[in-house]
């Protein structure tokens, strides 16, 4: 599945529903990664406050790519090879 990022308070609710989807708890989550229940809290709460490097380490954790491209114009679709 891909997920549409436009800002940074949108990754708020992806992460909690990849993390309800895997049937873990804040605190369960938080015990992977290393941080306490409330650190994953704050996260799911304020994403756009954690580190670059805790946002890539969750990801990790759910099994998910973070992919970074470019936005579709007329002039980027005749110049770039598909993905």
């Amino acid at each position: 599945m891909e997920y549409r990022i436009a800002v940074a308070s949108q990754v708020s609710q992806l992460l909690k529903n990849l993390r309800k989807e895997r049937g873990l708890t804040q605190k369960e989550l938080g015990q992977r990664i290393g941080i306490g229940q409330r650190m994953v809290a704050q996260i799911e709460k304020a994403p756009e406050k954690m580190r670059f490097e805790r946002l890539v380490q969750i990801l990790s954790e759910f099994k998910v790519d973070l992919v970074i491209r470019e936005r579709e114009t007329d002039s980027v679709k005749n110049n770039l090879e598909p993905w």
